[in-house]
């Protein structure tokens, strides 16, 4: 994908529109938005007029109907200038126009994705507790029914987005003792009486994104604001996953490229023993695998976001998105790791932006479900069939 021969003209025009963009407005604020760990909200506006907050809204609301394909493309383009400005595209898509397309009824993808198409609205998704990363059937947030509501009581961290977001969509245990059955998911408004925002703590990489603790005391959210079935949170959670985790290795890409590209502007011009580290074969060897390694990626991706984007229930889905996030965040991590060693002191240095692709590379290996628990579901998978 990255070779623009590979792609149909509309595509291309596309990337050409999200790569303009990130030229003039994220490249040249990239490396004070990590410094300040604040990104401008003026930002979100920009990425709204391009389609890109609200990518994967229907066409029938009024969103652009954006396939996978495109918000992959969108998402390493960002990335490569910056990876916390990254997660404004498709930044609606995992707690809002993925699960209510999908599991939602008629009436709530009617009174929400319409205003979650005009691209000004973030959303953010309430999984991960105290207690429970990986394991999201140790969830304690409760919603008990209480008439026509449900009142919601618990704590969540590491909530990304939860200080611009609008909207969470929560997930809460609404029948004890049934593990993954249990849990159910919840659209609740921000500024519902007893959601409180806590403290967002400082982050090796990732900065200029917060990442929230969110309490909830006695929150009263009406029943019609369930998404799916009663019991079914968890089971939509991990289908919606399947669907978005791609982009997660998408913005690996994008990190890794980047790194590419600065390691090589680098070694042509960086003299050493009288001639530029390019020409040492120690140095060649390591772009080469660099190369390698992301071409690989890139290719791998693009089969998997083609097969979502032509059948998202196809049975492979769950295995071919865990595989391509774990190979593409695992590439990440080697390529920006090398990157600063070609860079060598100077690579160790804030004046260079490799130090800052590699902190930023290596949550990719750990969001959206850890590697480990990614090669846990291929491996299933594989002895399932």
């Amino acid at each position: 994908m990255h070779d623009s021969t590979e792609l149909n003209d509309d595509l291309r025009m596309f990337q050409d529109s999200v790569r303009r963009m990130v030229e003039k407005e994220v490249a040249p604020i990239a490396a004070k938005i990590d410094q300040d760990d604040d990104m401008p909200h003026s930002l979100v506006p920009i990425f709204g007029d391009l389609g890109l907050v609200q990518i994967m809204v229907p066409e029938e609301y009024g969103g652009p109907g954006g396939t996978l394909t495109m918000a992959c493309m969108a998402k390493e383009e960002v990335a490569k200038a910056s990876f916390a400005v990254s997660h404004l595209v498709g930044a609606t898509s995992i707690a809002m126009a993925l699960p209510l397309t999908h599991y939602g009824t008629e009436e709530q993808r009617k009174k929400y994705l319409p205003e979650i198409a005009e691209g000004r609205t973030l959303t953010c998704i309430g999984l991960t507790e105290p207690h429970t990363g990986s394991d999201v059937s140790g969830i304690k947030t409760t919603a008990k029914r209480d008439g026509d509501d449900y009142v919601i009581n618990g704590q969540k961290v590491f909530i990304t987005k939860a200080d611009q977001a609008k909207y969470i969509l929560l997930f809460a245990r609404t029948s004890e003792g049934k593990g993954n059955d249990g849990i159910s998911s919840f659209i609740v408004p921000m500024d519902t009486p007893g959601v409180k925002i806590g403290g967002s703590p400082k982050k090796m990489g990732l900065r200029g994104i917060k990442n929230c603790d969110l309490f909830f005391e006695d929150v009263r959210v009406p029943a019609e604001n369930m998404v799916g079935e009663e019991g079914q949170g968890f089971k939509n959670a991990m289908g919606v996953l399947n669907l978005n985790r791609p982009t997660v290795a998408a913005a690996a890409i994008g990190i890794a490229q980047a790194s590419l590209d600065a390691s090589l502007g680098y070694a042509k011009d960086r003299v050493q023993f009288g001639r530029p580290i390019a020409e040492f074969q120690m140095v060649q060897g390591m772009l080469a695998d660099m190369a390698i390694q992301i071409e690989a990626a890139r290719a791998l991706l693009y089969k998997v976001t083609a097969l979502i984007d032509s059948d998202p229930t196809d049975p492979k889905v769950p295995m071919m998105s865990s595989m391509v996030k774990t190979f593409a965040s695992d590439m990440a991590m080697k390529v920006t790791t090398d990157a600063v060693q070609v860079f060598g002191g100077a690579g160790y240095l804030q004046d260079h932006p490799v130090e800052r692709y590699m902190r930023d590379a290596k949550v990719c290996q750990i969001y959206e479900g850890t590697n480990q628990i990614q090669r846990l579901i291929i491996a299933r998978s594989m002895i399932k069939q």
